[in-house]
């Protein structure tokens, strides 16, 4: 049965269940500090990958409701541990609009891949979600919030502008490729256990 998205929505037990679980997940990545790898000189997050590993397993509309989830506690998390850029992450155009992308994004590139080869379908659904998520956040950030947040750095319109591009860049290689690997190990161990 198709599991893209459907006028009226109901969520079976399973899927419930897999959008609490893997919420949970994205939740204690961020509250715990596990969700941030150090790959000197950056630490890459992972905390967007249970977005994309209920996406690509349970279709696109797990995989929003877990990057909403995401999404929101993103917004929580700027009000109860405020940083001097925490502010940008109180507008969910920033916090939560890039994290249910990335479940959408992530789903259907791998659907219209994975005919042609199921592990390369996974592997490009996790690198397009994560730039999704690279993008989305960084993108609002930039179009934004750049006088304010150049502000609450004090530095230069221009050294934000760079500064923004180059975490891009800097983070979202690593990203991609946690992702990938982490994505594709998770979902064929899990389309395993479901095939017995």
């Amino acid at each position: 049965m198709e599991r893209g998205l459907k006028s009226t929505t109901k969520f079976s037990t399973r899927q419930l269940a897999v959008i609490g679980m893997l919420s949970s997940i994205s939740i204690i990545l961020g509250v715990t500090g596990l969700g941030f790898i150090p790959i000197p000189p950056v630490k890459a997050t992972i905390m967007h990958v249970p977005v994309i590993i209920g996406a690509i397993l349970e279709g696109p509309v797990v995989g929003a409701m877990v990057g909403l989830i995401f999404g929101i506690f993103s917004i929580i998390q700027s009000i109860t541990t405020p940083t001097p850029v925490s502010f940008v992450f109180m507008n969910p155009l920033v916090s939560v609009i890039p994290r249910v992308l990335i479940g959408l994004t992530s789903y259907y590139v791998y659907r219209v891949v994975k005919s042609k080869s199921k592990s390369l379908g996974i592997g490009l659904g996790a690198a397009v979600g994560t730039l999704t998520n690279t993008v989305g956040v960084l993108g609002m950030i930039y179009l934004i919030y750049l006088g304010p947040y150049s502000k609450a750095l004090n530095i230069s319109l221009s050294t934000a502008k760079k500064g923004i591009v180059a975490v891009a860049v800097t983070n979202g290689i690593p990203e991609v490729i946690l992702s990938v690997v982490i994505v594709v190990s998770v979902v064929t161990a899990v389309n395993k256990i479901k095939r017995k």
